[in-house]
């Protein structure tokens, strides 16, 4: 089977996950069975372009490794990839069809138009078109658009791959517009032409394009030209089964890169979304879905976007990182956040503790949450209660006498033997020798090391911290201990 799909978007803004998912879908297909996945501005409606919205599509399906065989930026045999750019084509088959009798011009002023749909809608009948103009032979020289003229009977069967055979009764569909007072095409007429001279096979679509499909197949016939494969994807809900939307967590795709979600993790998430290998697999590399996917494993019922499910899924990839890559992926976030660049051998540091940071990250941003004190400089921030802790708590002095015999054991640790075992053995024995909880004993220590109440396990970080460091900040810490009016 030779596979040719095109993912057409508009630039009428960022690209959400509805589209998106559309374009995996078209991607998976292509690469499947060794076919081309086009890219095709589609920016007939010059009123709505956002000026840089073409760059944010084509970055978003980079960012996530869907890569294109054909499309505005790098050419192809069907060139060009903007429809504005096709207008010529667009115009030659309206007007063929017009010769031909399938199609007419329509001189109806917007005025009228209104006037119609709301005689219609007093009238409680279905809005569309009257056709006044249909055997009026409108002249080329008077501001007109191009209508389509539709089978008046009868029915129109789209044949669906999900769904099968649909039929739609003729007598309810009007006469569409092909092309506008403007000279720009609709999607209706704009579409088919391009789908047809770059041979697209397969149409993958939201389901909310089904109900215009009639007037596409129409369009095919009154063209002679073959139809493409018709898939209407069912439409992603919210977990209240209600359109997705923004408080679903729905946003664009690079919102998602800036919240920290790995772009494999969220393209898992998108193929979930309508499309399953088997009733189980779930967590599956790019390599894995390509290689299963086939149109038979979409599913017709809604798709339910559950922004809780993908921060698990990213989690689970972020575990799964190579430590290295997670700590390369982590440094812009880390960067951020200490206000200058990290060198590689200052971020080779954390490779002995990456892996105890992976298990607590759940979207990358979080990655300096846990390392940005191996990196600070001068005294740590944080509150004298922080420091005591629970245990401690309103007792600067024994919190000091604390801190101070944590001071002694960690200095008795050799400094070529300053590894996470010594050091676990040292504050443990302490806390023994002490009869306090180890937590009591290793709270201060944490806070002082960190700045934190919350950090990378504790002897892990010591390990990294080095010895020098870890002593001068319990010294800082002590030093605050014995003003307790701090």
């Amino acid at each position: 089977m030779n596979v040719r799909v095109r993912y057409g978007p508009s630039p009428t803004g960022e690209p959400h996950v509805g589209n998106i998912r559309t374009a995996l879908f078209d991607w998976l297909l292509a690469r499947r069975f060794g076919g081309q996945f086009i890219v095709r501005i589609e920016d007939t409606d010059q009123s709505r372009a956002v000026e840089g919205a073409e760059q944010l599509i084509l970055d978003a399906l980079t960012w996530l490794g869907l890569d294109w065989d054909e499309g505005p930026d790098i050419g192809g045999p069907y060139a060009p990839y903007r429809q504005s750019e096709r207008l010529p084509m667009y115009v030659d088959a309206a007007r063929r069809l017009i010769d031909e009798g399938k199609a007419y011009r329509c001189v109806c002023s917007p005025e009228r138009l209104d006037a119609v749909r709301k005689s219609q809608q007093k009238a409680k009948q279905p809005p569309g078109y009257d056709r006044l103009c249909r055997d009026l032979n409108c002249s080329a020289d008077d501001p007109h658009v191009v209508r389509l003229a539709m089978p008046l009977d009868g029915e129109t069967i789209v044949n669906d791959y999900l769904r099968g055979d649909v039929s739609f009764q003729n007598a309810l569909l009007d006469d569409h517009v092909l092309l506008k007072r403007d000279g720009f095409p609709t999607y209706h007429l704009a579409s088919v032409v391009d789908d047809h001279h770059m041979q697209i096979t397969h149409v993958i679509r939201g389901e909310e394009w089904l109900s215009s499909a009639p007037r596409h197949v129409q369009t095919y016939a009154a063209l002679g030209w073959d139809e493409p494969a018709w898939v209407h994807i069912p439409i992603i809900r919210g977990p209240d089964k209600g359109k997705l939307s923004k408080r679903h967590g729905a946003t664009s795709i690079r919102q998602y890169a800036e919240e920290g979600f790995l772009p494999e993790a969220l393209l898992n998430f998108l193929a979930l979304l309508g499309w399953s290998k088997d009733e189980s697999t779930t967590i599956m590399s790019c390599e894995e879905i390509t290689e299963a996917f086939d149109l038979d494993g979409l599913g017709l019922s809604s798709a339910m976007f559950d922004i809780e499910r993908l921060r698990e899924m990213n989690a689970r990839y972020i575990r799964d990182l190579d430590p290295a890559d997670f700590l390369r992926r982590g440094r812009p976030h880390l960067e951020d956040r200490v206000g200058r660049p990290i060198a590689d051998d200052e971020l080779d540091r954390l490779l002995t503790i990456a892996t105890a940071i992976q298990e607590r990250v759940k979207l990358m941003p979080e990655f300096a949450d846990y390392t940005d004190f191996f990196f600070a400089e001068g005294p740590l921030e944080y509150a004298n209660a922080d420091l005591m802790g629970r245990a401690y708590k309103n007792k600067p002095w024994a919190a000091l006498e604390s801190v101070e015999a944590s001071l002694r054991a960690l200095r008795s640790v050799d400094e070529a033997g300053w590894t996470t075992p010594a050091l676990e053995s040292a504050l443990r024995d302490l806390a023994e020798e002490r009869g306090e909880k180890p937590g009591a004993v290793f709270t201060p220590i944490r806070v002082a090391a960190t700045g934190k109440r919350i950090a990378p396990p504790l002897f892990e970080t010591l390990e990294t911290l080095g010895q020098e460091l870890t002593v001068e900040r319990l010294n800082a810490a002590a030093e605050r201990l014995a003003r307790p009016d701090d």
